[in-house]
């Protein structure tokens, strides 16, 4: 079996079950995987502050891969290692056409989040987030500097035809993926999970062979296939599945702590 060194995982509908808590046997078996000396992260499209609880729960003091690995920020000094926000100029246009065909928006700017109004759609982010979202009026208007992130909230069939429509639009110039059915993200190019999953593990000296990368969705996909191991839960995107090494029990069901038992310890 390869000597596994590092283990880098989401956090929604992955580690978090589905009231978006870390069962006691997850919790357990990332205590016994950091005791035998493995490097262990969490890899969110999340913010840095709503990642942050976690991470504090969990006891990490590595830096966290938030943002879809936009912003990789230490646990507990707050040091920033990685910042890679949209250009302004993409990131305004992606507001403007978002809005235009009526979807909610959300943007990111220093760790805060803002949006327009607060809608229904807002309020349901929050919960997930547990971060209060700042109205703001025109985002157009209010936007003055590059945004770590912009996040489009709207129907799954829907957002899948947009996405196709920017892709084709911007290219390789901005990276869109989806973190969750309803949820089309916009970040740097650079800013994905796999990339920054490559510059932590270089940081200490590890290859690819040596990393462990868990998720369920396609904004994991990159740093699945970055990963000596990469993992898919049973509840994860199909399409994600067909690129994993293994598929672990679902979120519900202590799957991490099941990678963990059988390839690490």
């Amino acid at each position: 079996m390869p000597n596994y060194k590092m283990i880098a995982i989401d956090l929604d509908d992955t580690l978090l079950n589905t009231n978006l808590k870390i069962s006691p046997r997850n919790k357990e078996y990332i205590k016994r995987a950091k005791e035998a000396g493995i490097h262990v992260t969490l890899a969110t499209g999340r913010m840095f502050c709503s990642a942050l609880p976690y991470a504090k729960e969990l006891e990490l003091n590595l830096p966290l891969i938030t943002y879809q690995g936009a912003l990789v920020k230490e646990a507990q000094t707050g040091e920033v290692l990685i910042h890679r926000p949209v250009p302004l100029e993409q990131a305004r246009e992606v507001i403007e056409w978002g809005s235009k065909l009526g979807y909610h928006v959300n943007v990111y700017v220093n760790d805060t989040l803002y949006v327009e109004k607060i809608t229904p759609e807002a309020e349901a982010y929050q919960k997930i987030s547990r971060i209060p979202a700042q109205p703001v009026g025109n985002l157009l208007h209010f936007l003055k500097e590059a945004p770590t992130k912009v996040l489009l909230i709207g129907g799954s069939e829907e957002l899948d035809t947009l996405q196709e429509e920017m892709t084709k639009q911007y290219g390789s110039t901005i990276h869109i993926c989806k973190s969750k059915p309803h949820f089309l993200e916009f970040s740097h190019p650079m800013a994905t999970k796999g990339n920054a999953l490559d510059t932590l593990a270089k940081g200490w000296g590890l290859t690819p062979a040596q990393v462990i990368a868990i998720g369920d969705a396609p904004n994991d996909l990159e740093m699945i296939e970055y990963a000596g191991l990469g993992v898919i839960m049973a509840n994860g995107d199909p399409a994600v599945k067909a690129k994993a090494d293994y598929v672990t029990q679902s979120n519900d069901n202590d799957g991490v702590a099941e990678v963990i038992e059988k390839f690490v310890l």
